[in-house]
Order: C-alpha cells, then structure tokens, then sequence
C-alpha cells in the first residue's frame, strides 16, 4: 500500500497532465496545491488509492475542493466506466447469492479494496456537468437501503444527452457496466 519513489513521481506527472488538460473541471484550482498535498507526508496511502484508480482505468482528476476541509475531489474522469471495474454485481452479498456464472467479485468490494466509494446519484449527476460520460456503458451507484433489502441496486449512464437512472438485479452483472468512485486527498 506505498509506492517506490518511482511510482509516486510518475502518478503525479500524470496527474499534473490530466489536470492541466482539463481545467473546465477544476476551474479556480491551482495545481501548486493539488501537488502539496499530495506530496504531503499524510497522503501516502492516498497516493496508492489514486494509482489503484488510475491502473483500473478510471483516469482520476480533480473536480473540486471540499469546502469544509479544504480536500481535493478526485473523481474517475474516464470518458467511460473504468475498464478494469466491470463486469461485476453490485455487492458481496449479490455475490453470495449466485450460485452459477459468478463474476470476478463486486463494484462495493473492489471499490473498498481501492480504498474509494461508489458515487451517489448526486455525485453521479454533478460529475455529468463537467463532461459527458457514460455514452456507451454505465456505472453501478450507491443504491438506497429500501431498495437493496428487496434485491435491487441501482445503476446511472448517460443517453440523449441526459442523465438516467435505471435498476437491476444486484446479483446482475455486465461487461459494460463498472463503478466510479471519488477520493479526498
């Protein structure tokens, strides 16, 4: 859960990369403080959380700052779902309960291993105003209690240029469908 030297310096050359491409994502963010803080000493594991991000596909960048901590917002900002996070049903009990063609694992539990959580549909619809994501496949979302009790979970894309949320099988589980998640660093 720590990176070489190595690993550290290139994740935040291509952090820098990212941010610097996309300023309409961050707008009023300087990079001089996204880089302290992820140099500060504190963030080590952190930094490990945003490689899992980035080698899982997700190509994380900063969306905004936490106001109350002044925490950037690292968000997966691939256009869509993480490649290396699909195929997998919503969570660890969805898959306990298949019995036949069970998948790799769970968007919740790998989601945890990364040290991150899937978005809200709040999240979900706030990261759509920064670009469009989601026009080919979907992200599964954190799903309300009520509907999780009865076997559900719940699912958003982004189609005609909206953004839908739509419900599935918890135990479900697709190649075009993975999970995004956020970080605060």
């Amino acid at each position: 859960m720590k990176l070489s030297p190595k690993e550290r310096d290139e994740l935040i050359s291509t952090l820098k990369t990212r941010f610097e491409n996309n300023t309409h994502r961050h707008k009023g963010i300087e990079w001089a403080g996204v880089q302290a803080r992820l140099e500060d000493k504190a963030a080590e594991k952190k930094l490990w959380t945003l490689n899992e991000m980035e080698q899982t596909g997700g190509e994380p960048d900063v969306i905004g700052v936490d106001e109350a901590t002044g925490e950037c917002l690292f968000c997966d900002c691939s256009a869509e779902s993480p490649k290396g996070r699909r195929s997998l049903c919503f969570d660890e009990d969805a898959l306990a309960s298949r019995k036949q063609n069970k998948p790799e694992g769970s968007a919740v539990g790998r989601a945890a291993k990364m040290g991150i959580g899937l978005l809200s549909e709040e999240q979900y619809r706030e990261l759509q105003k920064l670009d469009s994501f989601d026009l080919k496949t979907s992200s599964w979302v954190i799903t309300p209690t009520e509907i999780r009790k009865r076997g559900g979970a719940l699912f958003c894309d982004r189609r005609y240029d909206h953004v839908f949320v739509y419900h599935n099988g918890a135990e479900s589980y697709y190649g075009a469908r993975g999970f995004r998640g956020m970080l605060k660093v």
